[in-house]
């Protein structure tokens, strides 16, 4: 109602310094929370594309490898000069070496015995290569909800937190096998649980603490991000997000033609009428 002739209003009551300090820190934690979100996927992401490309790239360069191990040992064999001999021991070194035990047998033994992969090769049956996991538009929904209401730092008390931390465990080991069925069961879990609880707000100084380390947090996570967009991997991702198969295509089709090349090359010196000659 307003006031009539004569009559002030009352002035709006100013908001409390705390009050605003809090409302600071709220809207940190939530900025905090979508910053490691981002974080995590671009992660995932990089952590499968690095896969795919170890799969499908590197038995190829591994090859290139070995061809130009094979060219200076032949064009080493056809001259005898000491640096085509140098140069042919500096190739074969740099081949990757046969792996260990250890190695071989990575990935092949679980607590169910032999993996389904190991199975295979020790029956001679085709191995089928490992599953392509890219996370869906409804996984990558339901693991940004997840991580927005179970975050463990809107927890007010520690044993929160702890419980916040092993739920979310699970909800990123279920995001990186592009698990959705996983994630809905996982969604529904802590829809039944405890309601998470108002993060409780303490003194000025308290707050001031808080949005401290909140600027900590990012910065870590900044670096992460960095790492990750600097690397080969990042790099390549970024240059083409939405299709990293065609990305893959391409750079398969320019190592097969250096294949081709290599093989052409090591022909002809293997081929040639000329004797090695003798080294003085």
């Amino acid at each position: 109602m307003t006031a009539g002739p004569g009559v002030a209003e009352a002035p709006e009551e100013a908001e409390a310094p705390e009050a605003r300090l809090a409302r600071a820190v709220r809207a940190a934690e939530q900025a905090l929370i979508e910053f490691e979100i981002a974080v995590e996927t671009f992660r995932v992401e990089v952590e499968n594309f690095s896969r795919l490309h170890h799969q499908r790239l590197g038995p190829m360069y591994a090859r290139l490898d070995e061809l130009d191990a094979l060219i200076a040992e032949a064009r080493a064999a056809h001259t005898g000069d000491p640096e085509d001999l140098r140069l042919a021991r500096e190739a074969r070194a740099l081949v990757m070496p046969m792996p260990g035990v250890d190695e071989l047998f990575h990935d092949w033994i679980d607590s169910d015995g032999l993996s389904p992969e190991a199975a295979a090769m020790l029956n001679e049956q085709p191995v089928q290569a490992p599953r392509r996991v890219r996370p869906s538009d409804e996984a990558r929904k339901l693991y940004r909800e997840l991580v927005r209401k179970a975050h463990p730092d809107l927890a007010a008390e520690e044993a929160e937190r702890k419980r916040r931390e092993e739920f979310l465990t699970r909800v990123n080991a279920a995001y990186a096998r592009g698990d959705e069925a996983r994630l809905r069961q996982l969604s529904e879990e802590w829809e039944a649980g405890p309601a998470p609880a108002e993060p409780a707000l303490g003194e000025a100084e308290e707050l001031y603490a808080r949005l401290e380390w909140l600027a900590q947090r990012k910065e870590m996570l900044t670096a992460v991000a960095r790492e990750l967009e600097d690397s080969a991997i990042g790099a390549m991702l970024r240059m083409a997000p939405d299709d990293p198969d065609r990305l893959l295509d391409e750079v398969a089709e320019q190592l097969l033609a250096r294949t081709s090349e290599r093989e052409a090359e090591l022909a002809s010196l293997t081929a040639s009428p000329y004797p090695p000659q003798e080294r003085e």
